[in-house]
């Protein structure tokens, strides 16, 4: 049968092969069992052609994730080989470096056959709470510590699952159930993946997906150049210093905006910390795409080849370029940086594009719960891992406030309070937005968040802290104040660390005030009516309208 098809039915079997992978990814959430992806939506859901090049990606999910994966799907089809690939067959790995990153993310790959023939792949990853080791933190010292690894293998072969697998990995981890139960997950999403692919090739009538695909990745790599050539031609750097683990970090970057390609080199960053907060350079390369992407081809749809043009290097053994085996469970807390340091370079090319710097890093705890031991604790106390995502503000745009409790870049989202207790004896006494954390400025950042976090009166716990902002808030731009510095301590008054898992007692809570995002130019310049407007809402206290916003005593009486 023909596959010559018009431009309007290769653009609604590309609109549809989004639409598949956006079904693929809600099927992850509705079945997984790990509350960070089932409430916080931290996952991704992908298609590729036999190539393994990325078609479409769900708009659900992370970049992180996403625009890793794109890479990963080359790396399972080098492993496995064309040979060995079969109907039924699902592979697994959690490598960091050939998956997204670190040893909590499953990345799972699925071959599609429509019609006895390999047409192509699904993959989707998502994080799961424990994969043995230390835990999920920043406390250890290699790769090895940080739990159980899985190199890129088959969890089915012709349909059958690897029941040695599930032994090891049941074996290796706190909480087996929720692990193997996201692996059967993470499958399954697939599989409606693969079926709502084989219902639009039938409906379509396609053997294949090669002619879409060359329609959606030479569409994709066209649109991108004509972005980028519409841009001037410039370098820039960029540089912003955040806390790191017992040292700062300096993150510096260079563009290079040329006719057909953006360069951003990394030279000059701080090299690897001796703590799990380095990231894999298909991190690093994930994250400053999306900066780019985001200022300057935002309505292109992710693919392969939207990408390609953004390229991305960095000196091997930078913290952003770690290789095996550093550690790198908590990439995501400098990986998550990287768009604003990126940004700072690109505003010197393109100026009032980009937002001022935001909270950045999510603001993500985990918390190891057991029964007191300073005391005899009842029979009903148990063992439990919860972890939560949460977020700081993010930075103020240049015709805009800045977005509260959101978290920019990685679009996870924050977790709601019932779905956290549920998950373990713990107790969340306080979650509100912080007033005054967001940056003054023409435009306001948006605001943290406070949180007291403790546990039932039977268990003590270990809490592990992934923060940062702590000594570094966010900058303003443009002559935008800062945001509010990241606090952390126990209610006794003892102070806490911002990364680094750490005691909390029975009866004690960790008191939590995340940061906010930095103000966009000059403070003088904001609408005194949006000024009256936040302090009615609470946004801001009467002290900051009249001291940092120049609101008379009048107004603020109104």
């Amino acid at each position: 049968m023909t596959q010559n098809t018009s431009t309007v039915s290769n653009q609604v079997m590309w609109n549809r092969l989004i639409s598949v992978v956006e079904e693929q990814a809600q099927a992850l959430i509705r079945t997984a069992f790990s509350p960070s992806v089932r409430e916080a939506g931290d996952l991704s859901a992908g298609v590729y052609d036999t190539k393994g090049q990325m078609l479409a990606q769900a708009v659900t999910g992370t970049p992180g994730h996403v625009n890793a994966m794109a890479d990963s799907v080359a790396h399972f089809i080098r492993r496995i080989g064309y040979d060995n690939i079969f109907e039924g067959d699902v592979y697994i790995t959690n490598d960091p470096w050939e998956g997204t990153g670190h040893l909590h993310d499953i990345t799972v790959v699925t071959p599609s056959f429509h019609q006895g023939s390999h047409v192509g792949f699904l993959a989707c990853t998502a994080h799961i709470v424990d994969i043995g080791g230390r835990g999920f933190g920043a406390d250890a010292n290699s790769i090895y510590e940080e739990g159980l690894y899985i190199p890129i293998m088959k969890f089915a072969s012709k349909g059958e699952v690897d029941m040695t697998l599930i032994n090891i990995v049941r074996g290796n981890v706190r909480e087996p159930d929720q692990a193997i139960g996201d692996f059967y997950a993470l499958a399954t999403c697939n599989e409606i993946g693969h079926r709502r692919l084989i219902d639009m090739m039938t409906e379509f009538e396609l053997s294949d997906l090669n002619d879409i695909a060359d329609f959606i990745l030479e569409n994709s790599r066209r649109a991108t150049l004509e972005c980028i050539a519409a841009l001037p031609p410039g370098k820039a750097s960029g540089m912003m210093t955040i806390d790191g683990y017992s040292s700062p970090v300096d993150l510096k970057v260079s563009l290079d905006i040329q006719q057909d390609q953006i360069l951003c080199d990394f030279t000059g960053t701080s090299g690897l910390d001796k703590k799990g907060i380095n990231v894999p350079l298909v991190y690093t390369k994930a994250y400053a795409c999306f900066a780019l992407k985001c200022a300057i081809a935002p309505e292109i749809p992710n693919n392969a080849a939207s990408l390609a043009p953004f390229v991305i290097t960095a000196p091997v053994d930078t913290i952003v370029n770690a290789v095996h085996p550093a550690p790198v469970a908590l990439r995501h807390i400098i990986g998550h940086m990287i768009p604003d340091a990126v940004y700072d370079a690109l505003d010197k090319l393109l100026p009032d594009m980009v937002p001022a710097e935001g909270a950045g890093t999510l603001c993500n705890f985990q918390a190891s719960l057991r029964p007191r031991t300073d005391k005899p604790a009842s029979k009903n106390a148990v063992r439990a891992e919860v972890l939560t995502f949460n977020s700081g503000g993010s930075g103020a745009r240049p015709h805009s406030d800045g977005l509260n409790a959101t978290a920019f870049p990685s679009g996870v989202m924050t977790m709601p309070v019932e779905a956290t207790e549920h998950t373990g004896p713990i107790i969340i006494w306080r979650k509100e937005l912080r007033p005054d954390s967001g940056g003054a400025g023409k435009y306001r950042g948006g605001l943290g968040q406070y949180m007291e976090v403790g546990a039932t009166e039977d268990h003590e716990f270990d809490f592990s802290a992934m923060f940062d902002r702590v000594d570094h808030p966010a900058r303003g731009r443009q002559g935008g104040e800062n945001g509010a510095a990241m606090t952390i301590s126990r209610s006794d008054g003892s102070a806490m660390k911002g990364k680094g898992k750490q005691f909390v007692p029975a009866g004690q809570r960790v008191m939590l005030a995340m940061p906010g995002g930095a103000g966009y130019g000059a403070v003088s310049e904001r609408d005194p009516e949006l000024v009256k407007r936040d302090l009615s809402r609470g946004y801001i206290s009467e002290q900051v309208a009249r001291d940092d916003y120049g609101l008379s005593d009048e107004d603020i009486q109104l």
